[in-house]
């Protein structure tokens, strides 16, 4: 079984030799790792996977066994950490209001084997896409949300995230800003997509906005949610050219593409254990 560890901690000697000494000697094979020391903040990142050797009844391999063996590391050097087997899916609750371009895209990366999750449901404030998640065979939750209603779709949000036992929450396109509580709770588990134009073009129809003014670049950003609207830590970041002889729809559509690509590569790192939090930032080892 290939197993893969995340840590960070605070920048001191000896770390890597704890960690790689330890799998050593419990037999494990190292096949990628990574590591950052971060001179502002004086943190220390690592990735690491292994090939671990059968251990537990019958030759298999116990992932307890592995954080057992573990934690004195982690204690020695004031770790936060994670071990997960790199094959195990991450179980996504993907949220969306009337725009589909991401969620199909998601979608389809999903079944086609490219992103290392499974979705065992689908919410949205409209109804518009619920053929879109039957096609997929994705159970498809309407929750209205209005400003007096808030607080009660959130409640069953919070159930779904509880009952479905969900790692990650993906804002597909959802048009509904989260609470400071629920961001909180969901603190690291809350992907959002939005367009590179903010601040600069707010409210509706930001690319028709952008079109009006000439803008030569189409950009989409990926981050985790935080209390603030739209400024928690990037993930992930890309660009389109844009020039004259575009049309408004032709700038829509390429920023839908846009933020397809970026949302899926933000995803695909979170499920495979390559980002980190670095207070309001993000290690990426891509």
């Amino acid at each position: 079984m290939r197993l893969v560890l995340v840590l960070s901690c605070p920048d001191r000697p000896g770390i890597v030799a704890g960690v790689t000494r330890l799998l050593f000697d419990l037999g494990a094979n190292i096949v990628e790792s990574q590591q950052f020391g971060d001179p502002v903040g004086g943190r220390f990142f690592m990735r690491v996977a292994f090939d671990a050797p059968a251990a537990g009844p019958e030759g298999a391999v116990a992932l307890g066994h592995w954080r057992a063996a573990f934690a004195p590391v982690a204690r020695a050097f004031d770790m936060t950490w994670e071990l997960r087997d790199v094959t195990a899916p991450y179980r996504t609750l993907v949220m969306v209001s009337k725009f589909g371009h991401c969620l199909n895209d998601l979608l389809f990366r999903w079944r086609s084997g490219q992103l290392i999750m499974d979705i065992p449901a689908i919410v949205s404030n409209h109804p518009d896409l619920e053929r879109l998640a039957a096609a997929y065979e994705v159970p498809f939750h309407v929750i209205p949300v209005t400003r007096d209603t808030k607080a009660q779709a959130e409640e069953r949000l919070r159930e779904l995230v509880t009952d479905l036992s969900i790692d990650l929450v993906v804002l597909a396109r959802y048009m509904q800003v989260l609470s400071d509580d629920l961001a909180r709770d969901l603190s690291g588990r809350v992907i959002n997509i939005h367009h590179s134009f903010l601040p600069s073009f707010k409210g509706a129809k930001p690319y028709h906005q952008a079109f009006g003014r000439g803008v030569k670049l189409v950009g989409a950003t990926a981050h985790y949610v935080t209390a603030d609207l739209d400024e928690g830590p990037i993930i992930e970041q890309d660009t389109i050219r844009a020039d004259h002889r575009m049309t408004a729809e032709d700038l829509v559509r390429a920023g839908e593409e846009c933020e397809s690509r970026v949302l899926a590569r933000a995803v695909r790192w979170h499920c495979e254990s390559r980002v980190l939090l670095n207070v309001d930032r993000t290690v990426v080892f891509s």
